[in-house]
């Protein structure tokens, strides 16, 4: 029989981002936090927050902050269901209409080379959400990006097994 620890590999570390440039590290939580504070101030649910940050981290490919965010959605009360259909969001009927106009914002901005944010994107999530609500989730997205970038490149945080 083939155990979890049978099949699972470790997958070193680069650099210890944290470690060799704090104050940058400092600046990213700082860019964070203001990203968060503007969420509050538009009152954008903290289920859509995770569902955002966690689709920008697929598109992206950190292993480990698709870990933390699907966690995170779920302890919002995203549900597993949701969490476990969001990389196919388009051709599932389980998101609200608000809820897809925020993740195709998302994806556009993630593929800002190849999509441009196109006006349509951003005035559907301005529909949705306002205008000070269609800017917090651009500073999200900006936020994460940044933590993504620094976790596929350094891979300075390792994801473990729960199970």
């Amino acid at each position: 029989m083939t155990t979890l620890s049978d099949t699972t590999v470790t997958v070193p570390q680069r650099l210890d981002l944290e470690a060799l440039a704090p104050e940058f590290s400092r600046a990213v939580n700082a860019l964070d936090d203001a990203a968060t504070h503007e969420l509050d101030q538009a009152g954008i649910d903290p289920a859509l927050r995770e569902l955002v940050r966690l689709r920008a981290s697929q598109l992206n490919g950190c292993a480990y902050c698709v870990d933390l965010h699907a966690r995170g959605a779920r302890d919002a009360g995203a549900g597993a269901q949701r969490v476990d259909a969001l990389a196919v969001w388009r051709d599932s009927g389980l998101f609200t209409a608000p809820e897809r106009a925020a993740l195709a914002l998302t994806e556009d901005l993630v593929r800002l080379s190849e999509t441009h944010a196109p006006a349509p994107v951003v005035d559907a999530a301005v529909a949705a959400f306002g205008e000070d609500g269609a800017s917090a989730l651009i500073c999200l997205v900006i936020a994460i990006g940044a933590w993504n970038t620094i976790g596929v490149s350094t891979r300075c945080w390792a994801v473990h097994a729960r199970d």
